[in-house]
């Protein structure tokens, strides 16, 4: 009976591991990839279909009109897809980079810099400066000030602080009026680096952040607490590296960048039950992903990035 059992356990395992290859192997995405050596889209074959034409990209969006908005350290730009620019700002002065592009469901541009007087910028389409606040990034290393900012269907705007170890919660005259802390000891407290990228509020109300030199991946609810994470310590290779941009996909599944991969897997998709699905290993390193279709189907807008 034990040998039975034993048999049955090996050939259970052996079809489970059979069938999470075929999985993975059915599974192909394309996607718009902002990365140092190449900003653009890549098909469902790995091929690049649309280059920017300049590499180095921040953040970045396919819009429903087939347009993209890019946004790099000194400037952000819409470009059509024969690269008409319809939309262009450029950073102020007194600050060092951009950090966000996000186009808003009013037409606006949300827009953060960094430097001496970091901001959240709400920008029209025609270039004026609807709603302006200073950003509390606790930290004058102005590289490290914030990342993927996004605006909350409340009207307000969560904004991710790398050196802070904080996700805050902005309303549009700059009001502080939640926290979510990146730096618990559960998580490795300060020690683990657990620097915020991404702030991704899901349908229910969690918030999705990458967590870049802590190399995982946490989902907070609404109060902070951790309610799922995932990184190396998850699998027996080492797919989390850096961990920068991110995407939470209509079937629950969780994309991720690994930006300082230099080979092996770029991006990968992971499963609520921790197993990973599909990769890209191909040459460019991802700071910012947007899947675009699965399987031919487009991935509805707006995504959850």
């Amino acid at each position: 009976m034990r040998f039975r059992s034993l048999l049955l356990a090996a050939v259970l395992l052996c079809l489970d591991s059979a069938t999470s290859g075929l999985v993975a192997a059915d599974i192909r995405h394309s996607f718009f990839l902002a990365g140092p050596s190449f900003t653009g889209i890549i098909d469902e074959e790995g091929n690049e279909v649309w280059n920017a034409g300049r590499a180095g990209a921040r953040d970045g969006y396919v819009l429903p009109n087939g347009h993209v908005l890019i946004a790099w350290s000194d400037e952000v730009k819409e470009f059509t897809r024969d690269r008409q620019v319809l939309f262009h700002y450029r950073k102020s002065t007194q600050n060092k980079e951009i950090g966000t592009a996000q186009r808003l469901e009013n037409g606006n541009t949300l827009i953060t810099e960094l430097g001496t007087a970091p901001r959240l910028l709400e920008v029209t389409p025609t270039g004026e400066i609807a709603i302006e606040f200073p950003l509390q990034p606790e930290t004058d290393n102005a590289h490290m000030q914030t990342r993927m900012a996004r605006k909350l269907a409340n009207g307000n705007y969560l904004v991710p602080h790398l050196l802070a170890f904080k996700v805050k919660e902005y309303t549009s005259a700059g009001e502080v009026v939640r926290e979510i802390a990146t730096d618990l000891d559960e998580l490795g407290g300060r020690k683990a680096q657990n620097w915020p990228f991404t702030a991704i509020q899901l349908a229910d109300g969690n918030t999705l952040v990458n967590l870049t030199h802590g190399n995982k991946t946490v989902v907070f609810d609404s109060n902070g607490k951790v309610v799922w994470k995932v990184g190396n310590d998850d699998f027996d290779h080492q797919p989390f590296d850096d961990p920068c941009g991110g995407q939470r996909l209509p079937n629950g599944n969780t994309i991720i960048c690994s930006y300082h991969a230099p080979k092996g897997i770029k991006i990968f998709e992971v499963t609520p039950d921790k197993k990973i699905v599909w990769t890209y290993e191909g040459p460019h390193r991802a700071h910012e992903v947007q899947i675009l279709t699965t399987n031919g189907e487009p991935v509805p807008h707006p995504p959850l990035k």
